[in-house]
């Protein structure tokens, strides 16, 4: 059984890790029921495991948080759907490959919902879109924007942080990094492409499409707000 969580109040991120903590140890333990938390972060930044200090390019904008889970630096804030995904990995595989390719396939399938086709790169963390109407890149290729990142921790088989996906956040936060590392490419959300959806929509969409990802079977708990 997974529980939904959504938060309507803008969450602190040290609040966040807390409870993603304590509650991953609880699906360990077998007290608590796997979770997927809906919310949004306060502008700010966060570093991965394998983030480089130069990527770093503008330290004084926004608080920067350094965690322990995998990937680069990324963004976080108002207008972007953060889905911190607490699944315990011992009952659904302990394959960590296919769960990241899993949280793919769940955004894609999200992004999809509103007709937009999502895809992954090799080498290149993240589910991002091609921009015809853009100006090609120096070598000719078609213009890439990042649309969502993924970044997650497994502690004992338990997941934690997880994914996000720019629905209207101020794409000029991005500007003080370089996402995950990767130059050359921009960043998008769903109403800079041109499409003016909601929160509640990507929330909803993310409902329906999660069960095509994960496999699931059963109803998901009733959902509390916070």
């Amino acid at each position: 059984m997974v529980e939904w969580i959504t938060s309507r109040s803008l969450v602190p991120y040290e609040e966040a890790v807390a409870f993603m903590e304590a509650r991953a140890e609880a699906i360990r333990s077998g007290h608590a029921d796997e979770a997927i938390w809906l919310l949004e972060h306060p502008p700010l930044y966060t570093a991965g495991t394998s983030a480089r200090i130069e990527d770093l390019t503008d330290p004084d904008r926004f608080p920067v948080h350094w965690t322990r889970r995998g990937g680069q630096f990324t963004y976080h804030g108002p207008g972007q759907r953060v889905v911190y995904v607490m699944l315990d990995l011992s009952r659904r595989g302990r394959d960590v490959r296919r769960f990241v390719r899993q949280l793919e396939e769940w955004v894609i399938a999200t992004l999809a919902e509103f007709n937009v086709r999502g895809e992954t790169r090799d080498g290149r963390v993240g589910v991002w879109v091609t921009r015809p109407e853009r100006p090609p890149l120096p070598d000719g290729s078609p213009r890439e924007d990042k649309i969502a990142a993924i970044g997650v921790r497994i502690r004992r088989w338990v997941s934690f942080h997880g994914l996000s996906i720019n629905v209207e956040p101020d794409l000029s936060h991005f500007d003080g990094i370089v996402p995950c590392g990767i130059r050359g490419h921009g960043v998008t959300s769903l109403v800079d492409l041109g499409l003016p959806v909601t929160m509640d929509e990507v929330d909803a969409a993310l409902r329906r499409t999660f069960a095509t990802a994960f496999g699931e079977t059963t109803p998901p708990k009733a959902e509390p707000e916070t």
